[in-house]
């Protein structure tokens, strides 16, 4: 308070409220016309601004027009950008949001990190160990900067963006000094001003977070361009406020993209060659698209398809649906591969798996994440279901998809877990059964629901060898599964050579197990004469007849060329 009492004397005006506030001056001004002046007044941002004790950080604002920056200012003058990316998906698919506004500036991308001017590092803080990696990866970029600093026409800014800039602002410019820009998950359209304010040796840091922000109308720059496979965001945040989870605090609220803004990212990344897209959000399936042109569009509400699941918040009602994105992509690039992640088992509903059975190009794999087996711990997870929840809806999702592969996440030690509570999670993996897991040893984050309730009582030891037994149980069951596609035909997309030998490739088949196929050329086509052969290339969809597999790979001949049109109907 002291420090704004000596900012309020900037003004006349300013004064006048302080004398109003202490008593000391009488005013019949009306109510109305204080507000406005009021509004014609400095506002908080520029007593941070000027404040000592924000260390002469700038904090940012929503302000648009910043009267002390101007619009040439911003331009990156070509300066080159070390983009260094850690966690998941979504923070892949924000680097490339994060270079298509700064290509827009005039910076430039580099691939050295000698010859960056700007690091810029996009970090995750769903566990202790992602945020240790950043902590590390800083101490070896202070010294490179260290050096720099000698070199007068070279300085090096560093920057840290994502989840840990948003849970760790503070401790950011505090702890790391050589850290000169932080930006939050919804910040990142403010970086070119951010950069600006930071060239000059200021502190600058935006971390707001948006009620409405989703880069709708941000086309991302993809990172790697050899690559044939591409991320989507869909929606941003989440509302589920599981107990043990960070997201909601450093991602925010839910909101979701227009269909309309995602049909035309996707088909152009059709036009660019992509064969297969993978749809982002913190929870997809939970999706609605509640903008004014299609929000009377959906007539009905849809019913889960199995009971037994519950919410923390309200469900919203009305606009467009998952399982109508999906089937207006599905019908839109036919010939392009789409997967999503991550979901939330309680927002599967009958039409959204009926969508699925019905595309061939919507991939029958399912990431379900479990958290744990069993049902008390799954209580205090705040995860909505129970165990027999759970397995009814699995039970129902093979129904309606036969050929379905599933993935899921698990957390062992989680505050209180008994070994008998463990051991559920243990019979869970073992009855369900899945092809692809996310094993980890529970990590407590500040701000969440159970580190405010609970105490991580479960000892580091006992924590590992709970994981190193879920590991084992997993694997079991992944390589029974994978055996059961030998002798099958599979529709693979080749992704890459191989990373053991360059005379192989690897590629996933519709379930995403990978799969290692010989190089060389093959038919043209099914109906193509032998000695028509085409050789096989990045993108390519190959059809491949498995001949071996184990717990994390499978192995196969390459036949024929194919599209996914034209392999499911030659295969049924």
């Amino acid at each position: 308070m002291a420090m704004i009492v000596r900012s309020l004397v900037v003004s006349r005006w300013s004064t006048r409220i302080l004398l109003q506030c202490t008593g000391k001056r009488r005013d019949h001004t009306s109510t109305a016309e204080k507000f406005s002046r009021l509004k014609e007044g400095p506002s908080l941002s520029d007593f941070i601004r000027r404040s000592p004790e924000t260390g002469g950080a700038y904090e940012a604002s929503r302000q648009e027009n910043v009267p002390y920056v101007s619009p040439e200012s911003l331009r990156g003058q070509r300066r080159n950008v070390f983009l260094e990316v850690y966690g998941c998906q979504m923070n892949t698919n924000d680097t490339e949001i994060v270079w298509s506004i700064l290509k827009s500036y005039d910076y430039q991308r580099t691939t050295n990190l000698k010859d960056a001017d700007i690091v810029l590092i996009m970090t995750c803080a769903i566990r202790v160990g992602a945020e240790d990696t950043v902590w590390n990866r800083l101490k070896h970029l202070r010294l490179l900067k260290r050096k720099r600093e000698a070199d007068a026409d070279k300085p090096l800014q560093i920057g840290v963006l994502g989840c840990m800039a948003e849970r760790l602002k503070k401790q950011l410019v505090e702890r790391e000094q050589s850290v000169d820009i932080v930006a939050g998950p919804d910040a990142y359209k403010d970086l070119p001003r951010l950069l600006s304010i930071g060239q000059n040796g200021q502190k600058a840091i935006n971390v707001l977070l948006s009620l409405d922000e989703t880069y709708a109308d941000v086309v991302p720059v993809k990172l790697n361009r050899k690559s044939k496979t591409a991320y989507v965001s869909i929606m941003r945040g989440c509302d589920n406020m599981c107990s043990y989870c960070i997201v909601p605090f450093t991602r925010g609220k839910e909101r979701s993209r227009p269909i309309s803004s995602i049909r035309e990212e996707i088909l152009k990344l059709a036009n660019d060659g992509f064969k297969e897209i993978t749809l982002l959000g913190q929870n997809v399936n939970s999706y609605r698209d509640m903008s004014n042109e299609d929000s009377e569009s959906s007539t009905k509400e849809a019913t889960l398809s199995v009971p037994g699941f519950r919410t923390v918040y309200k469900t919203k009602i009305g606009g467009l649906r998952f399982a109508e994105l999906l089937t207006d992509i599905a019908e839109t690039v036919p010939e392009m591969r789409i997967r999503f992640t991550s979901p939330h088992p309680k927002d599967f509903p009958t039409d959204v798996l009926e969508t699925i059975a019905k595309y061939p190009n919507v991939c029958s794999n399912l990431h379900l994440p479990a958290q744990s087996g069993n049902t008390a711990v799954l209580e205090r997870m705040r995860r909505g279901y129970s165990r027999e929840a759970y397995l009814s809806l699995v039970k129902e999702v093979r129904r309606v998809i036969p050929n379905v592969t599933l993935s899921s996440d698990f957390i062992c030690g989680f505050c209180g877990e008994t070994e008998s509570e463990f051991a559920d999670t243990i019979s869970l993996i073992k009855e369900v059964g899945y092809h692809a897991a996310f094993l980890f040893a529970y990590s407590m984050r500040e701000k969440t629901t159970a580190h405010r309730r609970y105490s991580d009582d479960i000892p580091v030891d006992v924590k590992q060898d709970r994981l190193q037994r879920m590991i084992v149980a997993f694997r079991t069951e992944a390589e029974l599964l994978n055996r059961s596609f030998v002798g099958r035909t599979q529709l693979i997309l080749i992704e890459s050579f191989s990373k053991r030998s360059r005379i192989d490739l690897a590629g996933r088949n519709d379930g995403n197990i990978k799969v290692i196929i010989p190089a060389g050329p093959i038919r043209a086509s099914f109906e193509a004469a032998k000695d028509d052969l085409r050789p096989i290339g990045v993108g390519d969809y190959v059809a491949v007849r498995i001949i071996a597999s184990n717990s994390q790979i499978l192995k196969g001949e390459p036949m024929y060329h194919s599209t996914i049109t034209q392999f499911y109907v030659t295969e049924k």
